[in-house]
């Protein structure tokens, strides 16, 4: 006779797991505590135990009324203290049971204690009438934000951005609204990390990219794995376009659909990362486009001038002196009659 796996798991191995989904009520999380569950996940029994809390969550549905990107990432949770867990009411139980939902036998033990926290915040939640909501990350111009989120992706976010994130059981859903975004995804085969920022839809199980929404455009910059990048609309009866991604690949997508795709490197799709701005045989205008992202007071290129190019590396920290050394190296006429708009043109002899 085969033996259930589910029931081979120890007790042990099942309360940890639990432990783990508990701690995830907490708001912060360090290095310490990715290497901690990263030890602690490569076991090959706690990688089952943790697989089974997955499909218990399911089972009780309460993955489709919890924000899940923060009670069940499947990856690295937040860090809690034990103590925090609780003992489910007699009443919870009682609607366990009514529901005759097929519980592992250790739930009705010490393990039932150790989740039962989870349970009632479930059931709280729900009686609430809840819905699954977004969690939105803004940066003021200037700063430079680093999100950690709760399935141990990380994105940094830059300067005057914005970026909306809703987990659910099946997918990780992020929506670039504006500005830039560079992304650390990890590997989930079940769950899909989206992005979408405006014209393009991008798609990946796990890998690093950089994500620049611009006004006519979004560019999309691999630096490790494989991408999926295809159009949000496309002409009627034509199904949109898509591409594939590898490492040091890089294509824009506009209303007009997608570009060739060309070639980058880490330094420059990350450059802005590093406090930087890296221009290489770069149009003026593409170069004031990310240039405004820093600039109290934006600033546009005359047609006349808009094509010459930028080449240089420039310090994100000090956006005015960036944008006279360009002006100095082109000859160009800063003109700064209009005080919300800065405008370049040629030089007057």
């Amino acid at each position: 006779m085969k033996t259930n796996p589910k029931q081979a798991l120890s007790e042990d191995s099942l309360d940890q797991a639990c432990a783990w989904v508990a701690r995830l009520r907490s708001d912060s999380i360090t290095s310490s505590d990715r290497r901690q569950f990263k030890q602690w996940i490569s076991k090959e029994e706690n990688q089952l135990a943790f697989t089974e809390i997955t499909e218990l969550w399911g089972d009780l549905g309460a993955l489709s009324h919890l924000p899940s990107d923060t009670l069940f990432p499947e990856s690295i949770p937040y860090p809690q203290s034990k103590a925090a867990s609780c003992s489910a009411s007699s009443e919870t139980q009682k609607q366990l049971s009514s529901k005759q939902w097929t519980l592992p036998q250790w739930l009705m033990g010490g393990g039932l204690a150790t989740c039962g926290a989870i349970v009632a915040l479930w059931v709280g939640y729900q009686g609430m009438g809840g819905e699954l909501k977004a969690q939105i990350y803004v940066t003021e111009r200037g700063q430079i934000q680093t999100i950690s989120l709760s399935d141990g992706s990380e994105v940094k976010l830059n300067s005057n951005s914005e970026l909306r994130v809703i987990y659910n059981r099946n997918e990780r859903r992020t929506e670039l609204v504006r500005g830039e975004a560079f992304f650390e995804v990890a590997r989930q085969t079940s769950r899909p990390f989206t992005v979408t920022a405006g014209s393009a839809n991008i798609r990946v199980l796990g890998t690093e990219f950089n994500v620049e929404l611009n006004p006519q455009s979004t560019k999309v910059s691999v630096t490790e794995g494989t991408v999926s990048v295809s159009e949000t609309d496309s002409a009627p009866g034509l199904g949109p376009e898509s591409v594939q991604l590898i490492k040091n690949e890089k294509v824009s997508v506009s209303e007009r659909g997608l570009s060739p795709i060309g070639q980058t490197s880490p330094e420059e799709a990350t450059d802005w990362t590093k406090g930087l701005l890296v221009f290489e045989k770069t149009p003026l205008k593409d170069a004031l486009t990310e240039l405004n992202r820093y600039l109290a007071v934006p600033v546009a290129a005359s047609p006349q001038v808009e094509d010459k190019l930028v080449s240089g590396t420039f310090e994100i920290s000090d956006p005015d002196s960036t944008l006279k050394a360009i002006a100095t190296a082109l000859d160009l006429h800063e003109d700064h009659s209009n005080s919300n708009l800065t405008i370049l043109s040629p030089a007057h002899n």
